[in-house]
């Protein structure tokens, strides 16, 4: 059954995609006869994979090397586009809560699919200003009646989140929605996910405004969070072609080795022989060895010597594991660290580790000599500093959010700066925007960063 979902949404993924704006023109997004709510909103859960997909991500947190054809590592000043956000879930997501009297409820309650409608597209905007600072937001998203929207501050975004994420859990109601890809509508499962979000949103905020960190994390917390992987986020894809991992068809149907894992991850990871390793990479094959690669090389480099992608991580079913309990886990020993619960930092610590072996590897073995070795040990007297690291670890191949995390706290340190160029602070605008939307584009970048769209301009919550 749920095969066919898939194949029936990539269908129609196919066939209403676009490129850009000019074709949407004549689109009519307030006519949802043509889907029903919960077909628009499986839709746009087809774009979630993309959220973390991506090489760039992989770079921002020097989690992967490039092996040939070294490029996009060495950091060069780029414009990012954000519209296929805006064109595709955002737009499907939009379309549901704008016609809510229209919804069916053969789809399941239409409370529900407003609901996830709403933590959806709280979730896609929270990673795009996350990554570009202010966009537009209020008057994003309306067609014909507004072409140039005008850019929101990164600040009224989150705050407008944090309402909507509460919104959304305080309308359901009993029953489940139908076409669900990610949750199969287990409501109690998308209720717990946008109390997450709000708690990592909160945590977010703890060097630009801890009082309302602290605030809204305690909140979230209390409504309820994600603590078993059995309630993670993620993209579940499978072995066929058409619905299979962004890596897979990198890797194999490609045939580009065209990453190794990074000498610091490798570093990290093989002293105290953790078994996540052999998960995120393959042993070289000149030495059946671990051997990262430094990022940002551009000389000594190749396919051999240095150990590759993962095998079970560019399985073409292979999953991508996006609001996780461990991270969970993770912020609660940081939020306790901070004083802001009355938790053991040291015991949430050791159940994040333990969770993220049972996500990635299936199996807790060893996890308490593991623990006990010194340079995994928490360390209370630089707590923030043994959390970040032990978070970058386990958010491999989730890279736009670990490098959010190291913006916010600083760690880990000891990355690599490539021919001078240090780790990107955002994402530059599209190029376009300054064409399509030039006095908002303009306005939004003399606002922010002096008048200079480059990628080291600091979003709000970094400054």
């Amino acid at each position: 059954m749920m095969k066919n979902i898939y194949i029936i949404l990539s269908l129609a993924l196919l066939f209403q995609s676009c490129d850009n704006f000019d074709e949407d023109i004549n689109i009519n997004p307030n006519l949802p006869s043509q889907a029903s709510g919960t077909q628009l909103i499986a839709n746009a859960e087809l774009y979630l994979p993309g959220l973390s997909s991506s090489p760039k991500g992989e770079f921002l947190a020097q989690y992967l090397a490039e092996t040939q054809y070294v490029g996009t590592s060495l950091y060069p000043q780029e414009s990012t586009s954000f519209y296929t956000y805006y064109q595709g879930p955002l737009e499907n997501l939009q379309t549901v809560l704008n016609n809510r009297e229209n919804l069916s409820s053969v789809g399941g309650p239409v409370d529900n699919q407003v609901a996830v409608a709403k933590i959806l597209r709280a979730y896609f905007y929270w990673n795009i200003t996350d990554r570009w600072g202010d966009v537009p937001y209020t008057e994003a998203l309306m067609g014909s009646a507004n072409f140039t929207p005008a850019y929101d501050t990164q600040e009224s975004i989150y705050l407008d989140l944090f309402e909507e994420l509460k919104e959304a859990t305080s309308m359901m109601v009993s029953g489940s929605i139908n076409n669900d890809i990610v949750y199969d509508g287990n409501m109690e499962n998308w209720r717990m996910l946008a109390n997450t979000i709000r708690l990592f949103m909160a945590l977010r905020l703890s060097e630009v405004d801890p009082d309302l960190a602290q605030t809204e994390f305690t909140a979230a917390l209390s409504d309820g969070v994600i603590l078993d992987n059995a309630n993670n986020l993620m993209y579940h894809h499978l072995p066929e072609a058409n619905n299979q991992n962004y890596w897979y068809g990198q890797v194999v149907n490609q045939n580009r080795e065209w990453w190794a894992l990074t000498e610091k991850l490798v570093a990290q990871m093989l002293p105290v022989d953790d078994p996540r390793l052999q998960v995120y990479g393959n042993p070289a094959r000149a030495n059946d060895e671990f051997v990262g690669l430094k990022f940002g090389e551009e000389e000594s480099i190749g396919t051999e010597e240095y150990s590759l992608l993962g095998s079970d991580i560019y399985a073409q079913d292979a999953p991508v594991y996006l609001v996780t309990s461990a991270q969970v886990y993770f912020a609660i020993a940081e939020a306790a660290t901070r004083g802001w619960v009355a938790e053991s930092a040291e015991e949430n610590y050791n159940m994040a580790i333990e969770q993220s072996f049972l996500q990635w590897t299936g199996s807790s073995e060893g996890i308490d000599s593991f623990l006990s070795q010194p340079e995994v040990a928490f360390d209370a007297a630089n707590a923030i500093e043994s959390i970040a690291n032990q978070r970058w670890v386990h958010l491999y191949m989730h890279g736009y959010e670990a490098w959010s995390e190291w913006r916010r706290t600083g760690f880990p340190i000891g990355f690599e700066s490539p021919n001078g160029a240090e780790i990107p602070l955002r994402l530059s605008y599209p190029s376009n925007e300054s064409f399509n939307n030039s006095d908002n584009y303009e306005e939004a970048v003399s606002r922010q960063f002096n008048g200079e769209d480059l990628i080291y301009g600091k979003v709000w919550w970094d400054q």
